[in-house]
């Protein structure tokens, strides 16, 4: 009986080493996953999302559209440049420099701040489109934000262009005073 007892008491504790063992290994693996699953989280959390890059095509865009129609900012200058020429103009001087002064100024004026609009849109589309080359490798740019900022370097070169006719008189020149 003795020996049984001993049996015993050895079969039991031979159980509950095991059980001990597996509780331990268990715990060992959940320790390793949960640091990773942390990881994958903090990964997620800490990768962009792309919405400075949105922002910066749509602002692109709309300075390029700001561009081609105008702005407030353009208006207000020209009305200035307008009532300026009025005020510099004698009431001797020759037709062409009184159109001159009074629509020609205010018309490069209007070119001007259309152009600048222009240049800005061109510069925030293409900061944009260069963007994903100096930011986290393997990381691809939504294709709508591509699309929306090459609208607005579009729009800024027709912009741009269209500026530069108004402003040299190409494009609804002032009319000859003869």
């Amino acid at each position: 009986m003795a020996t049984n007892a001993v049996d015993e008491t050895e079969a039991t504790e031979a159980t509950t080493d095991e059980k001990a063992v597996d509780t331990t290994e268990s715990d060992e693996a959940t320790h390793t996953e949960a640091p990773a699953e942390a990881a994958a989280v903090e990964t997620k959390e800490a990768s962009p999302s792309g919405v400075g890059q949105g922002a910066a095509a749509v602002v692109s865009a709309a300075l390029g559209v700001v561009s081609l129609t105008g702005s407030w900012l353009g208006t207000v200058a020209a009305a200035r440049q307008n009532l300026v020429g009025q005020l510099e103009t004698a009431q001797g001087a020759s037709v062409a420099k009184q159109i001159q002064a009074v629509y020609g100024d205010a018309w490069q004026t209007t070119a001007l701040w259309g152009g600048l609009f222009a240049v800005i849109a061109l510069v925030v589309g293409v900061a944009t489109l260069a963007r994903p080359a100096f930011g986290t490798p393997g990381r691809i740019q939504a294709p709508w934000i591509k699309s929306v900022a090459w609208a607005g370097v579009a729009l800024g070169v027709i912009g741009l262009f269209l500026a530069v006719l108004k402003y040299t008189g190409i494009l609804l020149g002032l009319p000859s005073a003869s």
